[in-house]
């Protein structure tokens, strides 16, 4: 087959929503490659379990505040997790598509229908709800003076945390066709950073929704529609100095957070997304490997190909190690230095499409079929 043909082949599967490997609104029932033995590796232990509700068709992620963990299910219910504890659950009383978001006091969701519903953190009492009048398929992002929600169209809406009044709304020209994506956009001090369909990662004011500074990620190549779209649907990552993205067939690239000049940028194809030490730039590629790329320059320390073709997750660093989640609820442990095979824990029989959390030394990860781990390393 040829390039342009397969990536016809690959967009035209995301957009159908028949292609698991790649698109997680889609159901698996393909039997994923073999893993091989892994003797005396590092144990994933089991700190806690809890159960909230099977995701459906979405992708629903936790969220951590504190000692606290939020997670919800497809059907409305929300829930708070102390040390695998429910201290209280909620219903929205309909269906839920994107979240959950926290600043500790508040739980965020939105739903299919366009409505964002917040919930007092403490106790799970509704505090308002407002519509956006557009299907919300990522969390939102939730801070003290801002509530940024993004919509399934790509607008983003700055909302006020006490009553959920609108007081900004961006939105830029998108491209005929997209990849349906749960992607959110990530809060900095005065900042909003988002991707969108297109390759462009943008920095909004906080304030307004102004436009501060756009980089480009990606850019479109091909003579379809479907050959062109070269989209962000992972979160961007932030660091010191730099801001990250990566864009399905594509590029990784990373821009001066003050400015959005380029700092460097190379090929490499993503739809699962990224993380970052002060060292790396960790990042799943479209086949499942794991790679680490000098966080200066973009040069390559380490390819992880041994996961490949496994609906291998955005990789999330946790002390030594990067840890990924696959297709058959398996966790790993690969070596921060080397990407080498440290560990592996199948904790669930479902796939792991939310991504990693991180909360006090553990990791809290929701499967598909809605049980929540909080798990540690022995």
């Amino acid at each position: 087959m040829t390039p342009a043909r397969l990536a016809a082949a690959v967009a035209g599967a995301l957009l159908l929503g028949a292609c698991s490997s790649l698109n997680p609104f889609a159901s698996d029932k393909n039997k994923l490659p073999a893993l091989k033995p892994l003797n005396d590796g590092i144990r994933v232990s089991e700190v806690w379990k809890a159960r909230v509700g099977n995701s459906g068709a979405y992708v629903l992620q936790p969220a951590v505040s504190g000692n606290a963990v939020f997670a919800a299910a497809a059907d409305g219910d929300v829930v708070r997790l102390e040390a695998g504890r429910n201290t209280w659950k909620a219903s929205i009383n309909g269906a839920l598509s994107g979240g959950v978001g926290s600043n500790g006091q508040l739980a965020v969701v939105g739903t299919p229908k366009g409505e964002v519903v917040a919930l007092d953190a403490k106790t799970g009492q509704v505090k308002w709800r407002v519509q956006v009048n557009a299907e919300i398929l990522a969390a939102p992002a939730v801070s003290d003076n801002l509530i940024v929600v993004r919509s399934a169209d790509s607008r983003l809406f700055g909302l006020d945390p006490q009553d959920g009044r609108r007081r900004w709304v961006y939105q830029r020209a998108t491209p005929a066709l997209s990849l349906r994506n749960s992607a959110g956009v990530v809060i900095e001090g005065t900042a909003v950073f988002a991707g969108f369909p297109g390759g462009k990662l943008v920095a909004v004011s906080a304030a307004n929704g102004s436009l501060m500074w756009e980089g480009t990620v990606a850019v479109p190549r091909g003579a379809t529609e479907l050959e062109r779209m070269a989209d962000i649907t992972s979160l961007p990552v932030l660091g010191a100095r730099s801001a990250c993205a990566v864009a399905f067939q594509g590029r990784i690239a990373c821009f001066d957070l003050a400015n959005g000049s380029t700092l460097w940028a190379r090929d490499l194809s993503s739809s699962r997304g990224l993380d970052m030490d002060s060292r790396y730039a960790y990042v799943t590629d479209e086949k499942g490997a794991v790679h680490a790329l000098d966080l200066n320059t973009g040069a390559s320390a380490w390819k992880q190909d041994q996961l490949a073709g496994r609906n291998v997750g955005r990789p999330r660093v946790s002390g030594g190690y990067v840890v990924v989640g696959d297709g058959e609820g398996y966790v790993h442990l690969l070596r921060k230095d080397d990407g080498g095979m440290a560990g592996r824990q199948r904790v669930d029989s479902s796939p792991i499409l939310a991504d990693i959390q991180r909360s006090d030394g553990e990791m809290v990860i929701q499967s598909k079929d809605g049980n929540v781990y909080g798990l540690g390393l022995q």
